[in-house]
């Protein structure tokens, strides 16, 4: 499977001029917990989690319309592209013990976010059709038997 089957999109960005309030409130009105930070030309260059902007409001007693996104974004980027497998995402994720990966197009710029959620909900779908299948799986089995046996069989058992 793919990374593109799972991402949400189309992603939320932040700029790097916007203020921490500014990214607070597209996280909000969004129901998202982070954005890519991007510069001028689109690029992905940094994180911003809701986490960041609670910290640093914190440790940096300002108002959040007062803090660059910049003051607070993790600028150590972790990504992936839509073509790749979802194996090497989580494996990424694992590794560097990110929740949220940026998907990027080859040009760096955000076209999706992959999160743990999305692993998660897919990894049950999974669980869930594999479920059915061996139900169905053992229901056919039970029907080739009954229908397989041989007819003395069926009317010893009756009697």
């Amino acid at each position: 499977m793919k990374v593109k089957d799972l991402m949400s999109g189309p992603v939320k960005c932040s700029a790097t001029f916007e203020t921490l309030k500014t990214a607070a409130q597209t996280m909000w009105d969004n129901d998202i917990g982070c954005v890519p930070v991007v510069d001028n030309d689109g690029r992905a260059i940094g994180m911003l989690t809701d986490r960041d902007i609670c910290m640093a409001a914190y440790l940096q007693n300002l108002p959040l319309s007062a803090a660059l996104v910049t003051s607070a974004m993790s600028r150590e980027l972790f990504t992936c592209a839509p073509d790749d497998e979802i194996a090497a995402a989580e494996r990424l994720m694992r590794e560097k013990q990110v929740h949220r990966l940026p998907v990027v197009d080859a040009q760096g710029r955000p076209v999706g976010i992959l999160s743990l959620n999305d692993i998660a909900r897919e990894g049950e779908r999974e669980a869930e059709a594999k479920k059915a299948r061996e139900v169905t799986d053992a229901e056919i089995a039970r029907v080739m038997a009954a229908v397989c046996a041989p007819r003395h069989r069926v009317i010893e058992a009756a009697a």
